[in-house]
C-alpha cells in the first residue's frame, strides 16, 4: 500500500511538470477599460500581459455595439508587455467590445474579447 502511494504521487509531480509548459503561454492580466466595466468617455484601451508579445503581429481592435470598427492608433509599451490604442475622440455611451491577438515570445498566439460600457 505504502508502495503504491509512492507511485501515485511520482506520476502527479510527472503530470504537473511536463504541464508546466502549457501554463507559460502569455496571458492576459490587466486591461483597461475592464471587462464588464462601466466607464465615462475612455480615449484609450490598454492589455497587459504577462510576458512580452512580438509587437508587428498582434493586434487590438474595437468595436461599437452595432459591429462598427472603431478606429485607434496602436501602441505598444517600451516593455513589450502592454498593448493598446488611442482614439482619436473619448467614445460616446453605448457598449464596446474589445478583441486582441498577440503572437507571444514562446510562439503561440493568443487570442481573446471582452466588452465594456461608457455611460
Amino acid at each position: 500500500m505504502f508502495s503504491n502511494r509512492i507511485l501515485f504521487f511520482a506520476g502527479v509531480a510527472a503530470l504537473a511538470a511536463s504541464a508546466s509548459p502549457v501554463a507559460a503561454h502569455a496571458r492576459l492580466v490587466a486591461a483597461t477599460p475592464a471587462d464588464g466595466a462601466t466607464v465615462s468617455a475612455p480615449r484609450t484601451v490598454a492589455l497587459t500581459f504577462s510576458e512580452r508579445f512580438a509587437a508587428p503581429f498582434s493586434t487590438v481592435e474595437v468595436e461599437d455595439g452595432r459591429g462598427r470598427a472603431v478606429v485607434l492608433t496602436k501602441t505598444v509599451s517600451e516593455d513589450g508587455k502592454t498593448l493598446g490604442g488611442s482614439f482619436s475622440t473619448p467614445l460616446p455611451a453605448g457598449t464596446y467590445r474589445v478583441t486582441w491577438a498577440i503572437a507571444a515570445a514562446d510562439g503561440h498566439r493568443m487570442t481573446g474579447n471582452y466588452s465594456f460600457t461608457v455611460r
